[in-house]
């Protein structure tokens, strides 16, 4: 064997011999655990309690929690059993928002021991519930509805309105939707916002989680035949048909891409959304769709718009490119592909030129950028003060700061100051120049001889001069 190869031989033995051993599921010597237990309180916790018999005591103890959708695993350290029977006890918190409704997660313990051996107890799995309310649910081909208020009626309009919505999706997309949807109808909106949590924006109606494969809305019994319900439940699930089709391992569509789809099925591009987007246009307050790619905006009108252009956007696709370059566009990103990739193969264009063609569709240009402005100034001490400038437009330079130059009634307390200051410095000038002259005069060796040329004693016009001098050196 070559010498690097006997050296990372080495090296990797060195490694195999200080890895900790690592129990999973089962019960070596010495650790006996009994079978976890888990509940769930809505909007407070989720509570597991597991016994165990250990021959050593640990040297660390530790909850594990893992909820489903997420490729993370979750420790907290709880308190370090002895040896013997002990029951291991965590509370994992679930505040608003933090954990949704229909999530399933998987809770146990992990014991470390010394030398670093460590071990996994069996854990349970338990679905996180909304316990506040009684849900009645009546179930279709592929969706499972859940709501707490209102009459069957109610129950079957909605069912029916999310199982078309999911045949239309899924025919158009060509993709097919095997795993239950289950959809929770909240008629009470400040229940549908603990479930949602406070950094939700307020005007969002309803949610499609994919990676539980879970839909929640606000509907209350009496908006049953509304208008509004016919939009907003095909509109989300949508999304997770959108899902199914583009999922991959490296990065998701353009939201815009999303949102315009599932406006586009579920309404259309109607005169609304329309006008709102050729008001945009002439206003000069359009959002290019590089903007939309994230999160929307979180200001109501602009949070509007970007649904509005979105779907603009979908119906210039399908307009001018046809509904099989819009499904091919969608399907591409399935494969993890780039946009650019993505919409050059679709539509021969990439994600600029598209852009470019959709603005121009609109009857203008590229639209000026927005983005970090200079912060307002702030308070001024007396005495100081700043021009009030409007904010520049985007590309110019930024507003000068304030400047520390007295003016208005401060120039009563500045002007003092700085005429006593220049009095001083004169003062003590006018006293050096003098003692100098007295020296020069008296021979004093320190000046030099006297009557030596150019030491003559210096007037009292040369000394005003110097001073007047000094003073104008000091304004300056």
């Amino acid at each position: 064997m070559s010498r690097p190869a006997a050296a990372l031989a080495a090296l990797i033995l060195i490694a195999l011999t200080l890895a900790p051993t690592v129990v999973r599921g089962g019960e070596p010597a010495g650790v006996v655990f009994g079978e976890a237990a888990a509940i769930t309180t809505f909007g407070q916790s989720i509570r597991v309690e597991q016994l165990a018999r250990l021959e050593v005591a640990p040297v660390r103890a530790e909850a594990v929690v893992r909820a489903e959708g997420s490729n993370r695993t979750f420790l907290a350290a709880i308190l370090t059993p002895g040896q013997g029977e002990s029951t291991l006890t965590y509370a994992f918190p679930t505040p608003s928002g933090s954990l949704y409704p229909n999530t399933r997660v998987e809770l146990g313990f992990r014991l470390t021991f010394a030398g670093g051996r460590i071990v996994d107890s069996p854990t349970t799995t338990i679905r996180y519930e909304d316990d506040r309310f009684e849900w009645r649910t009546l179930e279709g081909a592929l969706i499972r509805v859940h709501w707490a208020e209102g009459g069957d009626a109610f129950g079957r309009r909605a069912l029916a309105v999310g199982e078309r919505a999911v045949e239309e999706a899924t025919a158009l997309l060509g993709v097919a939707e095997t795993q239950p949807i289950d959809f929770f109808v909240y008629g009470d909106r400040d229940a549908f916002f603990d479930v949602l949590g406070p950094a939700i924006q307020e005007n969002v109606g309803g949610v499609a989680l994919a990676e539980i494969r879970t839909m929640f809305a606000n509907i209350g019994p009496a908006q049953v035949n509304d208008p509004w319900v016919g939009v907003v439940i095909p509109h989300e699930l949508t999304h997770l048909v959108f899902d199914t089709a583009t999922r991959n391992a490296y990065h998701e569509p353009p939201h815009w891409l999303n949102e315009g789809l599932a406006d586009y099925l579920a309404q259309g591009y109607n005169a609304g959304a329309r006008g709102a987007v050729e008001n945009a246009a002439r206003s000069g307050a359009i959002m290019p769709l590089r903007a939309l790619v994230g999160r929307f905006p979180t200001t109501a009108g602009r949070f509007s718009l970007a649904y509005d252009e979105s779907v603009s956007a979908i119906d210039f696709l399908i307009r001018t490119y046809g509904q099989d370059a819009l499904v091919g566009l969608i399907r591409s990103y399935a494969d993890g592909v780039s946009d650019d990739l993505a919409f050059e193969h679709a539509l021969g264009v990439n994600v600029a030129g598209f852009e470019a063609a959709w603005l121009a569709d609109l009857g203008i240009e590229e639209p000026p950028a927005y983005g970090p402005r200079p912060a307002p100034p702030g308070p001024l001490p007396p005495g100081w003060s700043a021009a009030v400038q409007p904010t520049p437009r985007p590309g110019s330079s930024s507003p000068p700061l304030a400047s520390p130059r007295p003016s208005g009634s401060g120039d009563d307390l500045a002007e003092p100051v700085l005429i006593g200051v220049i009095a001083a410095i004169a003062v003590v000038l006018v006293a050096g120049l003098f003692v100098v002259a007295r020296g020069l005069s008296r021979g004093d060796p320190l000046f030099g001889a006297s009557g030596a040329a150019g030491d003559e004693e210096p007037d009292e016009a040369d000394l005003q001069a110097r001073e007047e001098d000094t003073n104008r050196d000091d304004d300056r």
